[in-house]
């Protein structure tokens, strides 16, 4: 039984910290909505360049790989410059990436030129055109995660960071939400490319408000001394006072020898490609298996994207039944994500039961996509339970490059799955595939996270 730790919930006068968490929703939801505008568009680039299933997966296979690299530089950057400049120059990026994507022919025909090749035909200018894009909009948006968990950590105690966490991670939900409202539109008003520069211009809105808003909390004109004093209210984790603590650097081989970062990251690793699997696949599979265009696939993947919002914010909020019991942050937090865990477990008939309707597999894809948001509010508030403020952002780049390269193993598989089953007839039995996989992951997750981390232990560095 874990030791039972008091908690006080005194709520602090003031409540600034959620307006930072605001800043940090929409700036999810705009990243969302800049990498969603590919799947969507998906049915009509594939109509327009000849694509396959395969070109489709390796255009955002460079995309999962480079966001799992990136993600290993961008929590010590965002850790080196802080959250305030960090995270700026990350959504300038992206934004300049997801813009990027309306010239994928000319910075194809040019990046082919630079290499050396030629006479590589249209399908490959457009098929590298994207990578480019794709590539750019991933490193920016690696810069995300770690700068809105550090900014999380610095604003939130312990005992809310998981419900801040959910609230802001909704912001994908919504950016998913947004997309197919929005998209389809944009596009056959204007055209594809127009939809990657009016969504890709939405973050240097943002840049706007998180410079006017955000400042650390010591230094916050906006925070009250109750607000700050609460936020600062945690009584096992010491904040040095060295002026020379900034050029402390921890090193990535140190981190790696805790089983804590093993933990993480693993959990990272098998379960981040299922959320890309959702993300990046349900368009083709709306359109392969029900022959839904992309207006016709509008509503199902709002419905869909809306019940995720639910597991974000619940996911969040549940470990704080088993905190206000008593139990510690991680216990607590481990008891909800075995739960969580086991929701995952309806999609296994997602593919069995589909030709009934096909809003039997949105509804119970729905569920488990609910889960992952569960999941990851909880996982990345892992990180901050057991190491200091100062190691968040490597730590979380860490296991986002453990996702990200999850990811990248779905996405191959299941690309080369749905050409292979589907030059025979059958591109349901490649799904069915998938959808078993996506089932099992967090339960196998749980099992090894909770072997390598049985109990909560704080690390110091």
């Amino acid at each position: 039984m874990s030791e039972k730790i008091p908690i006080t919930l005194n709520k602090p006068k003031g409540g600034y910290r959620w307006t930072i968490c605001s800043l940090l929703f929409f700036a999810t939801t705009i990243n969302y909505l800049d990498r969603q505008v590919l799947s969507l568009l998906k049915p009509t680039l594939e109509d327009v360049f000849h694509w396959t299933n395969s070109d489709y997966a390796n255009i955002m296979a460079v995309f999962q790989f480079s966001y799992a690299v990136s993600l290993l530089f961008s929590g010590p950057i965002i850790d080196k410059l802080g959250t305030k400049l960090g995270y700026s120059w990350a959504i300038v990026l992206w934004s300049v990436g997801a813009i990027l994507h309306a010239f994928s022919i000319n910075i194809g025909h040019g990046t082919l030129a630079v290499l050396g090749w030629t006479g590589l035909g249209t399908l490959s200018v457009s098929v590298v055109g994207f990578m480019v894009g794709r590539m750019v909009l991933a490193i920016g948006e690696a810069g995300n995660f770690p700068a809105a968990i550090k900014a999380t950590a610095e604003y939130f105690p312990k005992k809310e960071r998981s419900f801040a966490t959910g609230i802001f991670n909704s912001g994908a939900n919504i950016g998913a939400i947004l997309a197919p409202l929005t998209v389809p539109y944009i596009a056959a008003k204007w055209g594809w490319e127009e939809a990657f520069w009016i969504i890709g211009g939405f973050g240097f809105v943002w840049l706007f408000f998180w410079w006017l808003f955000y400042d650390k909390p010591e230094k916050q004109k906006r925070l009250s001394a109750d607000e700050l004093a609460y936020i600062e209210s945690d009584h096992d984790e010491t904040i040095s006072t060295n002026t020379n603590s900034k050029t402390d650097k921890i090193s990535w081989f140190k981190l790696l020898g805790f089983k804590q970062t093993w933990s993480f990251a693993i959990g990272k690793f098998l379960t981040d490609g299922v959320w890309w699997f959702f993300l990046f696949w349900l368009p083709a599979y709306l359109k392969d298996g029900y022959g839904m265009s992309t207006t016709e696939m509008a509503l199902p993947l709002i419905v869909l994207y809306s019940m995720t919002m639910v597991g974000s914010i619940g996911g969040g909020w549940f470990p704080v039944h088993f905190i206000k019991k008593g139990y510690n942050a991680y216990d607590g937090r481990m008891k909800a994500m075995f739960i969580i865990a086991l929701l995952p477990l309806v999609v296994l008939m997602a593919q069995p039961l589909g030709h009934i309707s096909f809003w039997i597999p949105v509804i119970l894809i729905g569920i488990g996509a609910s889960a992952h948001q569960a999941w990851s509010a909880n996982i990345f508030t892992t990180v901050s339970d057991m190491f200091p403020k100062k190691a968040v952002g490597s730590i979380v780049g860490i296991g986002g490059m453990a996702g990200g390269i999850g990811g990248v193993l779905v996405t191959k598989i299941g690309g080369s799955l749905f050409d292979k089953y589907k030059a025979i007839g059958h591109i349901e039995t490649g799904y069915g595939y998938m959808f078993t996989f996506c089932a099992l992951a967090y339960l196998l997750a749980w099992i090894i996270m909770k072997a390598l981390v049985p109990k909560m232990k704080i690390i110091h560095i």
